[in-house]
């Protein structure tokens, strides 16, 4: 049976849409079938790290929301970006970045109840192992419901106190809404720090396993979000991070 894992933060900023596209990459290559959708749709962006450009998305989330196209329309194949290992299948449903969509969804919202049929559909029609869910910061409507239908909640922060305060608010929201699955992930942690005090650290203040603490990487900010980081340096620590939180998501 497929698994639904949402991506959040409380904040923007915190390398959100970079660990999912990564993990998705990381899946796949493992074989499984793999889809990422993009539900921050005031602010998309995790089509950039396929590839895509802002010609290149033909039909969106935005269109099968407002009831222009069924779902499946609006699903990108893009397993060729796969590079190695036996390879299952890969595919992104993203939002719209026309500057007149997103105006549109702050001005009229969308249907939420729609969009949970949506992820349903995509899930039995590409017979998916994995949906990832690259999820708005903060805490909406959107959000609460991907939360509520999650079998893996994984919560991204960074070392900052802003990010410490906002994580216990969504913490606290998804015992209340029972997440089957809870991880936290930091990311950007300048290597100066003691990664296994800090593990600690936010271990006991979320009572949450971590999953993974991502190193602040020059790699990473130089790619620029050009690529999928995993695929370009399969050697890295970042890599070799993003690789055992995936097997935490799975586990």
């Amino acid at each position: 049976m497929a698994k639904i894992i949402s991506v959040h933060s409380y904040r923007g900023g915190t390398g959100k849409s970079n660990t999912v596209s990564n993990l998705a990459a990381i899946l796949a290559q493992k074989g499984f079938r793999v889809a990422v959708v993009d539900t921050d749709i005031q602010s998309p962006g995790v089509h950039v790290l396929f590839g895509f450009g802002q010609d290149s998305v033909q039909a969106s989330l935005n269109d099968y929301l407002w009831g222009k196209i069924e779902v499946n329309d609006a699903v990108y194949d893009i397993s060729y970006l796969l590079t190695s290992g036996p390879g299952g299948g890969l595919f992104l449903l993203p939002s719209s970045i026309k500057t007149s969509d997103i105006a549109r969804v702050l001005r009229e919202g969308y249907d939420v109840n729609r969009l949970n049929d949506g992820y349903r559909r995509v899930i039995n029609d590409f017979r998916l192992d994995y949906l990832i869910i690259d999820t708005h910061p903060g805490l909406n409507e959107e959000t609460l419901l991907s939360i509520t239908i999650s079998d893996v909640l994984l919560l991204l922060l960074r070392p900052d106190q802003q990010d410490y305060q906002g994580t216990a608010v969504t913490v606290d929201v998804a015992r209340k809404l029972q997440v089957e699955k809870l991880l936290i992930t930091v990311n950007k942690a300048p290597e100066v720090f003691d990664f296994d005090e800090l593990k600690a650290k936010v271990e006991a203040a979320y009572d949450a396993p971590v999953a993974g603490i991502i190193p602040h990487s020059d790699a990473l900010m130089v790619l620029a979000s050009s690529g999928l980081f995993v695929l370009q340096y399969p050697d890295h620590p970042v890599t070799r991070t993003l690789e055992r939180i995936a097997e935490a998501v799975i586990a």
